[in-house]
């Protein structure tokens, strides 16, 4: 294995709880979530080589998982247009909690900006360099998320 493969080796398995709690929060089922980072992780692993600067290996990896995340909920969008075209597919349980279905009505990035932040307690530089974008772009896309997410908590109370 090269020198980046055991980098990227070593920072999956030191984040592995943090990478499924996101996974987790894109696809509220505990199955998905293991499918999610299992499948990040292959892909990590598989482009570790590529990784430019061993000092970003931890943002390149929530990158990835990220990616990955909204690759999962393109597809099952895909696949519910499929069988609302078809045959009905069995009813799915998730957990029903308001701040899930409230953080659902967030756009992808503004969700991936609440979870980093709050769930996974990472600072507003990491997420700027995790998501490949300005500082200040992500500090007013984490205020209007949370102004969105209290507008939608108060509604259904």
């Amino acid at each position: 294995m090269s020198k980046k493969g055991e980098l990227v080796r070593r920072v999956l398995l030191e984040n592995y709880e943090s990478y499924y709690r996101l996974a987790f929060s894109y696809a509220h089922q505990e199955a998905d979530a293991m499918d999610i980072v299992q499948e990040g992780a292959y892909k990590a692993m598989l482009k570790a080589d590529t990784l430019r600067e061993d000092s970003f290996a931890g943002t390149w990896v929530y990158r990835i998982m990220i990616n990955e995340a909204k690759e999962y909920l393109r597809k099952k969008r895909m696949d519910r247009m499929e069988t609302e075209e078809g045959f009905a597919a069995p009813e799915e349980h998730y957990r029903d909690m308001d701040l899930e279905k409230a953080l659902d009505k967030l756009s992808k990035t503004e969700k991936a900006i609440i979870i980093l932040r709050y769930y996974e307690d990472k600072q507003l530089s990491e997420i700027a360099d995790i998501l490949q974008e300005n500082l200040s772009t992500v500090k007013s896309r984490l205020y209007r998320a949370l102004r969105k997410l209290r507008e939608t908590l108060l509604e259904s109370q």
